[in-house]
């Protein structure tokens, strides 16, 4: 221990402001003016007055020290009595609210910083208490019992992460109490869509600063992914009032009526952090999907965004295709119209001429059943698109236009379904309509900006207007967004065409062969591997990926390629037409 280390025994505060990250997506400039004002004229003249330091703050928290525990909690309550006060006629979803943890311990004086368990200890209270609130140790209540007519309720031993003993529990105001009646836990019904609800991250780091770090990213995930219209996101107030605790994932699921649970943690290690996270099914307890995601710590708000996005973008089609999987499990007589659309949409992504087939039946069953579906005509549509790409149907312009039709009333059923907006820009796209595509696409984007099939579609149709350096941002967003997609394959062959079109021959080529790989790619990923062979001057191999399309889809003709691609530039269509001829495709 070095001679600027030492240890004594001090009152701890943790202090944080309630959905910090909600407000700041909301109103930043708002919400930090506000801030530094509560700072300036409410909370550091308290501290300062009832004997107390900061030692950090971190954002939206603070870490403070008091040589006396009673003047610890009476600032703690001053502080709080003063906000709510202040906040009477905000409305909720603006209210700034703080969260105070207070805690007697030793700690590790380390230069201004302080450590160890006492620290930690009030990190876990804090994190225990509600909105407005406070809460304290044991320790605490002991020390300020029959010295002021403060009330503090009896709330118990509560487990908590990373401390080996249960902490006995006092809460402020004692209105928060729960009646001893009331603490059965209570099952709520699933809601009629699939349903998640994220949990606090865990702090693995022993580091309060990494608290809010961690509070940050799981604040952030929950915002991000309430923007899926089709699923039930948990609220933050919910789902945070287990943290700390050792949960059961099964408890979790029935208590807040969710069939999914995601949880996750977060290390600093050095400079860097250490981001898990794993999506469960409650019920079962079965793991759906788990990620780690290593990165540097040099800004923290980035690396918060970067990870959010990561992690969406892997949940997202992870959920999606888990309750594919649940719909196909059922038995057909208890299809009701949400199961007939996740069957349908299971089959689609099969990515063949039988399946499509059998997608555009359940999808049309859902349709029937619910006429207000927008999601199930959505797909439909999409359905019916495909089918004139890939040349699965005799009659191509009426599946065209069966598919604009059930786009078009889709968007107008629910303006907010990014969905149907993203398929409607897409068949845009392929009418070669633009500007309507780019409209919206954008306006999907809009609602949802963490979609990334229409990040996608807009790579999709700025190739298509020869544009490719734009597209390219969108396409690696895409990518960013959701790196395991089903549709990676479509998005991969649409990077290399706009390589193709920059004359980067080599690099279309390697992503052409990265579509290539997908065991659910088309024939159209082997075709697009002859326009980048033949600029390398490799006849040969364009002539086998010629043959290996036509394996897939011995039906290839020019009048397909003519038909599906309608929508490219006379001379970007010409040039691709010009190089399968090359290739040995017959005219």
């Amino acid at each position: 221990m070095s001679d600027r280390t030492q240890r004594r025994l001090a009152a701890i505060v943790a202090a944080d402001v309630v959905g910090y990250s909600r407000l700041m997506g909301a109103d930043e400039e708002g919400t930090l003016a506000a801030l530094k004002e509560l700072r300036r004229d409410l909370v550091d003249p308290n501290i300062s007055g009832h004997g107390g330091r900061i030692v950090k703050t971190t954002g939206d928290g603070l870490l403070l020290e008091f040589p006396s525990v009673l003047e610890a909690v009476r600032c703690s309550i001053q502080i709080q009595e003063a906000m709510a006060e202040r906040t009477a006629d905000i409305p909720d979803d603006r209210k700034m609210l703080f969260r105070f943890g207070i805690n007697l311990g030793d700690i590790i004086i380390d230069g201004e910083d302080i450590h160890g368990d006492g620290v930690n200890i009030a990190a876990r209270l804090e994190a225990l208490a509600h909105p407005g609130g406070i809460c304290i140790s044991d320790d605490v209540m002991r020390q300020i019992r029959g010295k002021t007519d403060i009330g503090f309720a009896d709330d118990g031993p509560h487990e908590v992460k990373n401390i080996s003993q249960p902490i006995h529990v006092w809460r402020w105001p004692v209105a928060e109490s729960v009646p001893e009646t009331q603490t059965e836990s209570k099952s709520l019904p699933l809601p009629e869509k699939p349903s998640i609800a994220v949990l606090p991250f865990d702090n693995m780091s022993g580091d309060p600063e990494q608290e809010y770090f961690a509070d940050g990213v799981a604040e952030d995930i929950i915002t991000a992914l309430s923007k899926y219209g089709w699923f039930f996101v948990t609220a933050r107030n919910s789902s945070f009032t287990y943290k700390g605790a050792a949960i059961d994932i099964k408890q979790v699921g029935s208590e807040l009526g969710v069939r999914y649970v995601l949880e996750g943690s977060v290390r600093k290690a050095g400079t860097r952090v250490r981001v898990t996270a794993q999506l469960i099914e409650a019920a079962s307890g079965n793991h759906i999907w788990a990620e780690r995601y290593d990165r540097e710590l040099a800004d923290i708000f980035d690396l918060q965004d970067d990870i959010t996005i990561a992690v969406v973008g892997a949940v997202e089609p992870e959920l999606a295709i888990a309750e594919r999987d649940r719909a196909t499990r059922k038995p057909t007589d208890s299809l009701d119209a949400w199961d007939l659309y996740q069957r349908g949409m299971w089959h689609f992504w099969r990515l063949n001429r039988e399946d499509g087939a059998i997608a555009m039946a359940y999808l049309e069953r859902a349709c029937e059943m619910d006429q207000k579906f927008a999601s199930a005509l959505a797909g439909l549509a999409w359905v019916h698109n495909n089918h004139a790409i890939h040349s699965w149907t005799e009659t191509p312009e009426l599946s065209r236009a069966k598919a604009f039709e059930a786009a078009r009333r889709a968007a107008e059923i629910d303006d907010k379904d990014p969905f149907a907006h993203m398929v409607l820009g897409r068949i845009y796209t392929h009418r070669a309509e633009f500007d309507h595509a780019i409209a919206e696409l954008e306006r999907a984007l809009e609602i949802n900006p963490n979609f990334m099939m229409a990040q996608f579609g807009l790579g999709f149709v700025l190739v298509a207007m020869d544009k490719p350096e734009t597209a390219m941002s969108h396409l690696d967003q895409a990518i960013r967004q959701s790196p395991n997609d089903p549709a990676l394959w479509a998005i991969e062959l649409t990077m290399s065409r706009a390589l193709y079109l920059i004359q980067r021959y080599d690099e279309a080529l390697s992503w052409a062969q990265r579509s290539c790989r997908h065991p659910t790619a088309p024939y159209w990923a082997e075709l697009g591997l002859i326009s980048p062979l033949i600029a390398l001057d490799r006849t040969d191999e364009a002539r086998a990926a010629l043959a290996m399309a036509r394996e897939k889809y011995p039906g290839l003709s020019e009048s397909n390629i003519i038909s599906a691609l309608s929508y490219y530039s006379d001379a970007q269509l010409g040039k691709f037409l010009d190089d399968l001829r090359k290739a040995g495709l017959p005219e």
